[in-house]
């Protein structure tokens, strides 16, 4: 695992091995945010946060600490997770990340 971010609490992190960002909080699996990955895109397609954990902020602390790794890395967005889709339409800093056709994010 590795690229761990921290905010309001959560601990999140990217688990390559599974595909998928990790969010904790006090010690414990609160969400997942499952992706598929290329060299030039990363598509998010679920994202899921456990009952326990629902309105502490631990899907938008897994979707702001993966869109941020994701501009780090230069690759392109794809919102397919309505989690997703909805939270980027909230955060317009985040909209220039979203795939287009013939889309290439540079530095």
């Amino acid at each position: 695992m590795s690229d761990t971010s921290t905010t309001a609490g959560v601990e999140v992190t990217d688990n390559p091995g599974e595909s998928r960002y990790e969010a904790r909080l006090e010690g414990n699996l609160a969400g997942i945010a499952q992706y598929i990955r290329t060299d030039e895109l990363i598509a998010f397609v679920h994202t899921e946060v456990e009952r326990a954990y629902e309105g502490r902020g631990v899907g938008s602390a897994l979707v702001r600490a993966s869109l941020d790794a994701a501009r780090a890395d230069g690759v392109a967005v794809l919102a397919v997770c309505p989690f997703y889709t909805g939270w980027i339409g909230r955060h317009r800093e985040y909209q220039d990340l979203l795939y287009t056709s013939g889309s290439r994010v540079t530095d």
